[in-house]
């Protein structure tokens, strides 16, 4: 293995002094007559490093026609900078170029592209471009803040099945996962699908959640998380939807409803701070250049209690606030994302978390309230974005859950499997799901969630680049 300095670790040393090595692509080449200036990035951080080429460097006349783009390495003594804005500089005494970018033909070589752009033409290259990189690190923090997070409370890991026969209550348009000639699929004598000759025997889908079987591993294991792809075949062209992306579903035995939002409380502070202690660098861009509240709005939530409502109560606030909504405000509606976000951001400025929804706009898991009107649902709402959380305690009596399915027409042999979990030693659960992509939108500001995943999938699109 190549021995190897990130500019991270570089930029990182308390001083200057010693031989480095650095591999990266060039940012930035500025050819002068004595000498040579190249921007190296290496994907570790923002910032990238200088390196100098000295005319006395015996390739200086071929590496003054480097272009941006190239692939390198730089072997040299780091010495402090004389320019402003960068402490350390890299003298190199070795310099390798590894692969040239053609300044005629590289897409990259404008200052300034478009989101659309980048994602609709070049998404292979995108992540060499400093807003790219700086969402992909942010990512990756957040992620190994989930596992930190559960790992630390006792939660296990838990792999749901990405291919199901169950549809999870409805949660979504599914893609189906066939075998069959889609041309000349195998018919019965009625001309229906003869679906016993494909792979699985009966119809197959890719995953909408890994909730219900989540809840069969707490009710075992006592406390789980899932955490994967997920899938959503509506055709939905908007700045907040993916057919692909990935979910956070923690389902934990012996939580009801004010565990549960206690728990999602803890969990998105745990992720703010993480991002604000570990990406300071990335998110002051983000603030520069993309959402100038992204990091005041994190340091607010992390040090505000949620506020926390019925449901009762928001749509007495939306009634009486006078502001003139598009969608008109009545009990038994579903709370639309103008109103989530007049509640956050305007009302109480600060997340709220809204509970007791009426049983009629849920689904048939959530746990029935006494009055027989509302479900123990709930909903974390944060600004700027609206529902960032959904879940609820789950409804662990066998009779009420059974008289729901049977209220919302949902066949019982299909779920016989789910209804077991309540014939046999049930006991009273919660959990919630986290979209991971708005999660990274929403810390980041980027205006389109197709610019947090590296390669979106929306309908009609399922290319690299």
């Amino acid at each position: 293995m190549m021995k190897r300095d990130t500019i991270k670790s570089i930029l990182a040393r308390p001083a200057a002094g010693g031989e480095v090595t650095v591999m990266g692509w060039a940012r930035a080449v500025r050819a002068q007559k004595a000498v040579i200036f190249i921007q190296v990035n290496d994907g570790s951080c923002l910032a990238n490093l200088q390196v100098v080429v000295p005319a006395a460097h015996p390739d200086f006349e071929r590496l003054s026609r480097l272009s941006q783009g190239a692939g390198l390495k730089a072997v040299g003594e780091l010495a402090a900078s004389a320019g402003s804005g960068q402490a350390y500089e890299l003298v190199a005494r070795e310099l390798v170029i590894y692969g040239e970018a053609d300044p005629g033909s590289y897409p990259l070589q404008k200052k300034q592209h478009s989101f659309e752009f980048l994602r609709e033409s070049v998404a292979h290259l995108r992540p060499r471009t400093r807003t790219f990189g700086a969402v992909l690190r942010v990512r990756n923090v957040l992620a190994r803040a989930i596992h930190d997070f559960y790992q630390g409370r006792g939660f296990i890991w838990a792999h749901t099945p990405i291919i199901t026969a169950s549809d999870c209550e409805g949660a979504g348009q599914m893609f189906r996962v066939s075998t069959l000639d889609p041309a000349h699929p195998p018919c019965l004598p009625d001309g229906a699908v003869d679906y016993a000759q494909d792979f699985f025997a009966k119809p197959a889908y890719l995953t909408v959640s890994g909730q219900l079987a989540g809840e069969t591993l707490a009710l075992a294991l006592s406390s789980i998380y899932t955490f994967g792809p997920t899938f959503r075949a509506e055709n939905s062209n908007t700045t907040r939807h993916l057919a692909e992306f990935w979910m956070v579903e923690p389902e934990a035995a012996f939580y009801d409803l004010q565990d549960n939002m206690d728990l999602a409380e803890d969990f998105l502070k745990h992720l703010f701070r993480t991002v604000l202690d570990e990406c300071s660098e990335d998110m002051a861009f983000f603030a520069e250049f993309i959402e100038k509240s992204a990091v005041t709005t994190l340091e607010h939530i992390v040090t505000s209690p949620f506020e926390r409502i019925t449901y009762t109560e928001a749509i007495k606030i939306l009634e009486t606030c006078g502001e003139p909504f598009e969608y008109p405000v009545s009990w038994g509606m579903d709370i639309q994302t103008e109103h989530e976000r007049y509640l956050a951001e305007k009302r109480m400025k600060r997340p709220v978390i809204i509970t007791d929804y009426p049983k009629d706009i849920k689904a048939f898991y959530m746990r029935m309230n006494e009055d027989g009107r509302t479900v123990r649902g709930m909903d974390v709402l944060v600004p700027r974005l609206g529902e960032i959380i959904g879940g609820s305690q789950r409804e662990e009596r066998l009779d009420v859950l059974e008289a729901r399915m049977a209220e919302m027409n949902i066949d019982p042999a299909a779920y016989g499997w789910y209804l077991d979990t309540r014939r046999f030693g049930s006991v009273p659960h919660s959990g919630f799901g986290l979209g991971f992509e708005r999660t990274v939108q929403f810390v980041t500001g980027m205006g389109n969630i197709r610019d947090v995943i590296p390669y979106p999938r929306t309908p009609k699109s399922a290319e690299l680049g």
